[in-house]
């Protein structure tokens, strides 16, 4: 009989778990088949995907796959594995073909993963039947041009699976200035941690003035004020269930559309405000010049990606002690006048995010710390009750606590207790 305070989900209460969560490369794996394999994996943006054929590389948990549009148009996830001798068919982190064609014995595949060719096929007469060995197909669904995909193919609906999610990937979505989003670019790098020390960076409110102080005293004033958030009691974070959950630091950017058009725009932007004014009415104007800083919230989706204020983060789970991180930038997608506003959100996104941005730098090597502090006293709990004691629920009925409050762990690690607990 499994003792239950030695079995992983044994080891997460409502406001600690122990340590060894971030070491134990038992538990690990264990995540990578009760997580990442059972619930929806965000895959993709829409974006980059945009017609018949267009693909992506990517991984749900640590297994490779391909994303892909077919010649009907369908979001397609296979397994990028050969039904053969099990090599990789496609290595390119994005592009364009008509199937796809392994490399070893050039066994070749439809954009749909149905098996189409085999060579010199005499050998294989009476042995084989194509029809029976097409690519391993994931459940893959999308929402608001998020793609996800899932192992299981007994998964709730997506939907179901985002619940109240939904209405801040919608506000997210806004932040086009009433253009779709699209992908503008990325970059990838890696840490020395488990993937839940990320996981729970995107609402932690509480680390922001400490960790970031270099990037505040980048910034002009305006920008540093409005993420000054630390004393404001309208700054919360909610439990959205499902492990998810939303940190509001700029809460009067949480719905870009409710503008009375009293707030006026930052003075850093008077050169890009003059030049959409030659083409653009004031009221698109000012509606592109006020989301480029993106929404006011992180929202954290578990188990793997992020919509941060302006961005999309993606954790990829390696190995207990390593994660992957990708940083994807989006903006409006389009008329050529807003290229400029597209060139502004880099730069902004870069000044952050970027590998010498003042931002990322700093969270990175706060992750590398608890991985490596964590290795002492393993059994030793984290703590993640800070503002339980002052947690109420919302109108809406989600837990809530101030922005600094550690909520949105709490929210992960409720999940990721449920999901590990589940034989």
């Amino acid at each position: 009989m499994t003792d239950n305070t030695t079995a992983p989900a044994g080891l997460a209460a409502g406001d600690r778990v122990a340590g060894r969560l971030y070491t134990d490369p038992e538990i690990f794996d264990q995540e990578l088949t009760r997580i990442f394999e059972r619930t929806w994996v965000w895959v993709a943006h829409e974006s980059e995907l945009p017609g018949p054929g267009t693909f992506k590389s990517t991984h749900v948990g640590k297994q490779p796959v391909i994303v892909t549009r077919d010649r009907k148009g369908e979001l397609r996830t296979l397994l990028n594995r050969c039904r053969h001798r099990g090599a990789s068919i496609c290595e390119k982190p994005s592009g364009k073909a008509n199937g796809f064609t392994c490399p070893y014995h050039a066994w070749s595949y439809g954009l749909n993963g149905q098996l189409r060719g085999i060579p010199y096929p005499d050998g294989y007469e009476g042995v084989i039947d194509k029809s029976e060995l097409s690519l391993k197909k994931l459940r893959t669904e999308s929402y608001g041009g998020l793609v996800f995909a899932t192992f299981n193919e007994d998964a709730e609906p997506l939907e179901e699976f985002l619940g109240d999610a939904r209405l801040w990937i919608d506000r997210f979505m806004k932040q086009g200035g009433g253009y779709p989003i699209k992908v503008l670019g990325k970059h990838q790098f890696k840490f020395r941690g488990n993937w839940k020390i990320q996981l729970e960076n995107t609402t932690d409110g509480y680390h922001f003035p400490i960790v970031h102080r270099s990037w505040m005293a980048s910034v002009d004033a305006e920008t540093a004020d409005m993420m000054s958030f630390m004393t404001d009691p309208a700054a919360i974070t909610h439990d959205l269930g499902n492990g998810h959950s939303v940190m509001q630091m700029v809460p009067e950017h949480s719905d870009l559309d409710a503008d009375d058009g009293t707030e006026p725009l930052q003075g850093r932007f008077d050169d890009l405000v003059a030049e959409l004014s030659k083409t653009l009415d004031e009221a698109q104007v000012r509606k592109l010049v006020r989301a480029m800083h993106g929404t006011g919230f992180n929202l954290n989706l578990f188990p793997n990606v992020s919509m941060s204020s302006a961005f999309f983060r993606v954790l990829r789970p390696v190995a207990v002690d390593e994660t992957w991180i990708e940083h994807v930038a989006i903006g409006p997608d389009g008329p050529p006048e807003v290229d400029a506003v597209n060139r502004e959100r880099l730069r902004i996104h870069e000044h952050f995010q970027g590998p010498f941005g003042f931002g990322t730098p700093d969270d990175a090597e706060g992750w590398d710390r608890v991985q490596r502090g964590a290795q002492g006293a393993p059994e030793m709990p984290i703590l993640v009750n800070r503002g339980i004691g002052r947690e109420t629920r919302s109108a809406e009925g989600w837990p809530t606590a101030h922005v600094t409050d550690e909520t949105g762990m709490r929210a992960a690690y409720g999940k990721w207790k449920e999901m590990m607990g589940d034989d």
